[in-house]
C-alpha cells in the first residue's frame, strides 16, 4: 500500500503553476529563482521500497529520475526505505572569493532540505538535497552502526533516455579522452567500456542542459564515476573503492547536476559553492600567471641545461613571471645543474616552477620517492623554498582511490605551509578543492595539446575537440591544455593561428603553459606578443557568449575594466560566427583590437576599432575551417 505522507506526487504547487496536493505538505525543493524544482517521486511498493527524485525546470520535467540509496558492510539503504521526516526548507546563500577561475567573486543562491529515511533495521539515513538557481546538489550521511563498519556501494542512479544528446567520456585513471557527442549511452558488446567519467553533459531537451559532476572530496573519501553496464539509461555512480570507512558519521561528497542553458552550465561555480572554504589563511604568495614550458617541443629537454635557459629567456622576454622545469631535471647536463637553472631564472627575473613524480603509478622519469612520506615533503619543501623554487607540478597519479585523494590533499595541505603553488597532471578532475586548497593553480585531466607528442590522434579531432571542452571538462575547474601551439611537435596541428590564440582566453587555468619554441614566439606579430605577454589567467568574471558543443563557442572573460572575448571554429567548414555584445555592459565608444584568421590559417588580421556596431551589438566574425578569433575590448 502507499503511505500517506510518502504520496509525493509532483506537489509543486506555485513553483511549476501545478494544483497543489490535497493533504500533502509542500516538500520539494524549490531553487530561489523557482526555476528548478526537485519533487520526490511517490513509493509504489509497500511500506519500504526504492526513493528516487525528479527534476523540473520552467515548469517542465527535465530530468526524469534520481534514483538515490546507499550500503555498508552492515546495512543496506536502498530498496528497502521509509519516509521518516523533512526539515523545513533552509535558504543557503553562497558568498566568497577565489584568486582564481572562472569569477573572483562568487554568489550564488539555494534552498536546502534534509529527508530522513529509516531502513528495515531501523537505522537512518540522511540525504540532503540542494536546489540552485543553476543546479542541483545532494549528498548522503548515515551513522556507523559497528567500528569495523565501512560502505561498499551507491545506489545513485541518474536516469537518461536513449535518444538524448550527451557528451560523455569513458572512464580514464588520467580523464584524459574526449567527449564525442552520441545519442546512444551504450557501447554494445563491450560491457567494461560503459564507464564514465566526470563530468558527463546532456541535453536533456532542447535547450536545457544537464552535467553530472561531484565535488567536495574530503580525507577518507574516494572518488567516484559512473556506469550503465547493466542498462542504458541508467548512468550508476560506482565508487572507486568499495571499503570506504566511516568512522561514527559518514557524510558523502556532494552529487552535483548543473543544469539550465549552455552559459547557465559554462558559467557555474556549483562545484567550489558546494566546497568547503579556504584552509589557507595568507594567500598573498598565490599569483596566477602564465609560463614557459620546454617538454612540449622536445618531448624531454630539461636535461639539457643551455637549452633550459632559452626557455627562461622567453619567459623573461615575454614578461611571462613563471617557467616550468619539467621531468628528468635531477639528471641535468650540459654546463649546469637545476641550482644553476633556478639562479639563472631568477638573473631574468623568472619565477621557476619544478616538476615531480607522484611514485604512486608510472615510475619511469625521475625524480622519485621524493615527496611520498610527510617526513621527505617537509625535507624537500624546506629546500625547494631556499632554492627558490615556487611551485610544484605532480605527475601520474593512481585513479581516484581514498589513499590517492588523501595523497592530492596531502601534497596541498604541505605544500600551502611552503607557500608553494600546485599543479597535478595525470590526475584526477577538480572537485572543488581550488576553493578550500587555493595555492592549487591547476590540473591535467585533459585530453591536452601534449598529444601532439604521443600519436596522431589530435591532428584531426582538436578542433572540435577544443569546442567541446568549454562545455565540459573546463566548466568544473582549472584545466592545463597547455594552449597556443603555433607550430609542430612530434605531430602535425591543423587548426589555425587564431584558433590557437584563442585558447588561453577559452580555456581558463590559472598557470598558462605556453608550449612553443622560443623562435616561434618570438617570430609572431608584436601586437600578438604584446597580447600574449599581458594576458591574465585568472578572471573576474566569465560568460559564455555563444556556442555548441564540437561546433563552435564564443567566450569573454574580464579582468578589471577589460574583457578578452575569444571564439573558435570546431568544424571543417568556413563558419561564420555571431559575437553578441549586448550583455558585457560596453559602452559605446571604446577601444577595440581584434585578432582573426589570415587567408593562409598561418598568420594574423588585426583589426582596431573605437565603436561597437549597431544591431544589438551583434558581431559576425568569419573563421576559416578550423579557425578562429580574439578580441580585446577596452
Amino acid at each position: 500500500m502507499k503511505t500517506g505522507v510518502l504520496k509525493w506526487v509532483w506537489c509543486l504547487g506555485l513553483a511549476v503553476g501545478l494544483p497543489s496536493c490535497s493533504g500533502v505538505e509542500e516538500q520539494e525543493v524549490v531553487s530561489p529563482d523557482r526555476h528548478l524544482v526537485v519533487g520526490m517521486t511517490e513509493l509504489d511498493k509497500g511500506e519500504y521500497g526504492d526513493v528516487s527524485f525528479a527534476v523540473y525546470y520552467n515548469g517542465e520535467r527535465a530530468l526524469p529520475l534520481v534514483r538515490l540509496g546507499m550500503e555498508t558492510n552492515r546495512q543496506k539503504y536502498a530498496g528497502n526505505l521509509k519516509f521518516k521526516s523533512v526539515s523545513e526548507a533552509k535558504p543557503i546563500t553562497d558568498d566568497y572569493r577565489m584568486l582564481t577561475g572562472k569569477r573572483s567573486h562568487c554568489v550564488n543562491h539555494g534552498t536546502e532540505r534534509v529527508y530522513s529515511f529509516e531502513n528495515e533495521d531501523g537505522n537512518i539515513l540522511d540525504v540532503t538535497i540542494r536546489a540552485y538557481d543553476d543546479g542541483v546538489a545532494f549528498k548522503y550521511g548515515v551513522k556507523s552502526v559497528a567500528p569495523e563498519e565501512f560502505v561498499v556501494d551507491e545506489h545513485t542512479a541518474y536516469d537518461v533516455p536513449q535518444g538524448v544528446k550527451r557528451w560523455m567520456q569513458q572512464y580514464t585513471l588520467g580523464y584524459e579522452g574526449f567527449y564525442p557527442l552520441s545519442t546512444n549511452g551504450r557501447l554494445e558488446g563491450q560491457p567494461d567500456a560503459n564507464l564514465w567519467g566526470y563530468p558527463g553533459l546532456v541535453e536533456l531537451r532542447d535547450s536545457v542542459f544537464m552535467l553530472m559532476t561531484e565535488a567536495n572530496i574530503r580525507r577518507g573519501h574516494g572518488g567516484s564515476f559512473l556506469c550503465n553496464a547493466d542498462s542504458a539509461d541508467l548512468y550508476r555512480v560506482r565508487l572507486f573503492d568499495k571499503q570506504q570507512p566511516m568512522g561514527e558519521t559518514w557524510e558523502s561528497p556532494w552529487r552535483v547536476l548543473i543544469i539550465g542553458t549552455l552559459s547557465d552550465v559554462v558559467e557555474s561555480t556549483l562545484v567550489t559553492d558546494v566546497s568547503d572554504p579556504s584552509t589557507v589563511e595568507d594567500t598573498s604568495w598565490i599569483k596566477s600567471g602564465s609560463a614557459s614550458w620546454i617538454y612540449w617541443a622536445y618531448n624531454h629537454g630539461t636535461r639539457d641545461y643551455q637549452l633550459l635557459k632559452e626557455y627562461f629567456d622567453l619567459a623573461a622576454e615575454m614578461k611571462w613571471p613563471y617557467s616550468l622545469i619539467d621531468w628528468e631535471w635531477d639528471q641535468m647536463g650540459n654546463g649546469g645543474n637545476l641550482e644553476d637553472a633556478v639562479k639563472y631564472a631568477h638573473e631574468r627575473g623568472v619565477k621557476p616552477l619544478l616538476w615531480y613524480n607522484s611514485s604512486t603509478n608510472w615510475l619511469g622519469p625521475t625524480p622519485l620517492y621524493r615527496l611520498n612520506k610527510p617526513e621527505d615533503r617537509a625535507k624537500e619543501f624546506e629546500w625547494l623554498n631556499k632554492l627558490g623554487v615556487f611551485g610544484i607540478k605532480v605527475d601520474f597519479f593512481l585513479g581516484d582511490s581514498i589513499s590517492s585523494m588523501d595523497y592530492y590533499i596531502d601534497l596541498l595541505e604541505d605544500a600551502a605551509k611552503y607557500n608553494l603553488m600546485v599543479n597535478f597532471h595525470g590526475a584526477t578532475i577538480p572537485r572543488g578543492w581550488q576553493r578550500t586548497y587555493p595555492n592549487l593553480m591547476s590540473v591535467e585531466a585533459v585530453y591536452g595539446a601534449e598529444w601532439y607528442n604521443n600519436n596522431g590522434v589530435l591532428t584531426n579531432q582538436a578542433a572540435a575537440h577544443n569546442a567541446t571542452l568549454p562545455f565540459t571538462r573546463n566548466v568544473v575547474g582549472p584545466m592545463d591544455y597547455t594552449p597556443g601551439t603555433f607550430s609542430d611537435s612530434q605531430h602535425p596541428h591543423i587548426t589555425t593561428y587564431a584558433h590557437e590564440l584563442a585558447l588561453p582566453v577559452i580555456f581558463e587555468s590559472a598557470l598558462q603553459h605556453m608550449p612553443d619554441r622560443p623562435s616561434v614566439y618570438y617570430g609572431l606579430p608584436e601586437q600578438v606578443k604584446q597580447f600574449l605577454s599581458v594576458l591574465p589567467t585568472a578572471w573576474d568574471d566569465t560568460k559564455l557568449l555563444a556556442g555548441y558543443p564540437g561546433t563552435e563557442v564564443v567566450m569573454a572573460r574580464r579582468k578589471g575594466d577589460v574583457w578578452y572575448i575569444a571564439g573558435i571554429n570546431g568544424t571543417d567548414e568556413p563558419r561564420v560566427i555571431g559575437v553578441p555584445l549586448e550583455n558585457l555592459g560596453l559602452e559605446k565608444s571604446c577601444k577595440v583590437t581584434w585578432f582573426k584568421d589570415g587567408s593562409d590559417g598561418k598568420s594574423f588580421v588585426t583589426e582596431e576599432s573605437v565603436s561597437l556596431p549597431e544591431n544589438g551589438k551583434v558581431v559576425q566574425v568569419t573563421c576559416l575551417p578550423r579557425g578562429g578569433f580574439v578580441a580585446v575590448v577596452k
